[in-house]
């Protein structure tokens, strides 16, 4: 099992690829404004640049990436908008992932499951059990997830099951995340030119490198993805240590 006491499976020099990948897809808003078209278009144009991105992940061996779908402040956006992505969500687990399962992508959901519709939690678990024993490429959609949510909920079960103070360390901690075995994250990205993390993975990113890019969500693709992992390629990664060369 991944812990956080773990050295992440790339640590090395430069030219070292990532093998775990999460990216903030940002910009399906202002995708569509631009093009004057209404905020769902976008979010469905951006349902096309995950599957592009998913199958460019598979070119570059990244073994497990994170996507950023659907935050615990999205909730807050009008009816209308959180009701398109929900269906949005759902045509995606018809007609996306089954095409990525074939080629080999484990699909599961990092996240709360309790206020989505029955409908749909089901679809979820359906595609979570039908992808179990793929190896290609682990996919994890970050859905109804919140860093800080997610932090506060581990401290929680550690006082709930009694576990004494001593015995309170990074991986008595990890073990009560969403999911103990997400590994830690080595690249993450953000589209769209905002620069910061908006709460997504605050424990697994701790010593992520970060890349952003001016690419809206939707424009994003192969090259975009294969550009921010040579960037990642051209780092030295030293996790607290120095580099005395």
């Amino acid at each position: 099992m991944k812990t956080a006491e773990s050295v992440p499976p790339s640590n090395g020099p430069e030219g070292c690829a990532p093998r775990n990948v999460a990216i903030i897809m940002d910009g399906n808003g202002r995708w569509a404004e631009s093009h004057g078209l209404p905020v769902e278009a976008g979010h469905r144009e951006g349902t096309r640049a995950l599957r592009r991105t998913v199958e460019a992940a598979i070119d570059l061996r990244i073994a497990s990436l994170v996507v950023y779908a659907f935050s615990t402040e999205n909730w807050a956006r009008p009816e209308t908008e959180v009701a398109d992505l929900m269906e949005i969500l759902s045509e995606t687990i018809d007609r996306e992932l089954p095409d990525l399962a074939r080629q080999g992508v484990r699909t599961r959901f990092l996240g709360r499951r309790d206020r989505v519709e029955p409908w749909l939690h089901d679809k979820m678990t359906a595609l979570e059990e039908s992808t179990a024993e793929l190896d290609t490429l682990q996919l994890w959609i970050a859905f109804d997830y919140g860093g800080r949510a997610e932090l506060v909920g581990a401290a929680r079960r550690l006082v709930e099951e009694g576990v004494p103070a001593g015995e309170v360390d990074e991986r008595a901690f990890v073990d009560r995340l969403y999911a103990p075995e997400l590994a830690e994250v080595d690249l993450l990205v953000r589209t769209s030119g905002e620069v910061r993390l908006s709460n997504f993975l605050l424990w697994e990113a701790a010593y992520a490198e970060l890349v952003f890019t001016d690419a809206l969500w939707p424009d994003f693709g192969a090259d975009d993805l294969r550009a921010a992992v040579e960037e990642y390629a051209a780092r030295t990664r030293r996790f607290g240590a120095r580099d005395l060369r």
